[in-house]
């Protein structure tokens, strides 16, 4: 009997060439293609047994979403600078914090108004994860804040 194991034999199966794509399309493209693909059909679906008014807007509401996504599978991603993102990165931080700051009110509104019998060690044991969460995305948006304070400027031309 061969007790062995034939698992580490050295193999003419080591070297499998994979098949090459034949075109590269855009990221862009490639979400525009993949969301077209996915929304048809369901509006397809949809429309026949939405209300009328209803049925009109949404097939509406897709072809807007087809002319939005074919201007923008025409954006060319490698022209978009660092410098160029800035804002968006701020914005995006502000907003995490925002909404981190925004949900931990909503939350102790929730517990002052509707839950008045619980202790504050009984509301921390039950809503622990709710609030671990709204802190987490304050910090992270403070993360997101404090990265791009740190970025470099780029110098100014003279």
């Amino acid at each position: 009997m061969d007790f062995e194991s034939k698992a580490n034999d050295p193999s003419p199966r080591d070297n499998i060439e994979f098949a090459q794509p034949t075109t590269t399309r855009k990221p862009l493209q490639l979400l525009r293609d993949i969301e077209a693909l996915l929304r048809r059909p369901t509006v397809a679906t949809l429309a026949p047994i939405l209300p009328p008014k209803l049925s009109n807007r949404f097939q509406v509401t897709s072809s807007l979403a087809d002319e939005s996504f074919k201007e923008l599978a025409e954006i060319d991603l490698n022209t978009i600078s660092d410098f160029e993102l800035r804002p968006a990165r701020i914005l995006v931080g502000l907003s995490l914090v925002g909404f981190g700051a925004l949900m931990i009110l909503v939350l102790l509104l929730y517990l002052n108004t509707l839950h008045p019998e619980l202790s504050t060690v009984e509301k921390i044991r039950q809503y622990w994860y709710q609030y671990i969460w709204f802190v987490s995305l304050g910090v992270t948006g403070m993360f997101v804040l404090g990265r791009e304070a740190m970025r470099p400027m780029p110098k100014r031309r003279k």
